[in-house]
């Protein structure tokens, strides 16, 4: 079994873990993909996302950029992959391969509902601050 983020949010996690380790320093977006190797083409739109949710404020011009808009240990993973991803409150059915819903009532839901629970509570108690530096393979 694979739990695995979409591309949006690992761009998103990473670029929020950028912009947490420069600390109160802009940054570009072109410097953010080349440190977190994220797709220059892709990163704006995150970027976006991220800006709309009150998560990062933006500065236009040539020494503008990125920062955070609140210290890392006040930002959960959370925030960070509902700001891109929205909240994912859909769980697809296991048994009829269509949407259950959060009220949904199939006899797998409350285990995969449970265990959705589970991660959304670990993503929420996480800072950017909670997670130490690595280097990207």
């Amino acid at each position: 079994m694979r739990l695995q983020l979409t591309k949006r949010a690992d761009y998103g996690i990473r670029a929020m873990l950028a912009l947490a380790r420069a600390r109160d320093e802009r940054m570009s977006a072109p410097r953010i993909a080349a440190a977190m190797r994220i797709p220059r083409h892709f990163l704006p739109q995150v970027m976006a996302d991220l800006a709309r949710a009150g998560l990062v404020k933006s500065t236009a011009g040539r020494h503008g950029g990125y920062r955070l808009a609140r210290r890392a240990d006040g930002i959960s993973l959370l925030e960070v992959v509902e700001a891109v991803e929205g909240d994912g409150g859909q769980i697809d059915c296991v048994l009829s391969d269509a949407p259950c819903g959060r009220d949904g009532r199939c006899e797998l839901h409350e285990f995969f509902a449970d265990a959705r629970q589970a991660l959304l509570a670990r993503l929420a108690a996480a800072s950017l601050a909670d997670v130490p530096p690595v280097a990207l393979g």
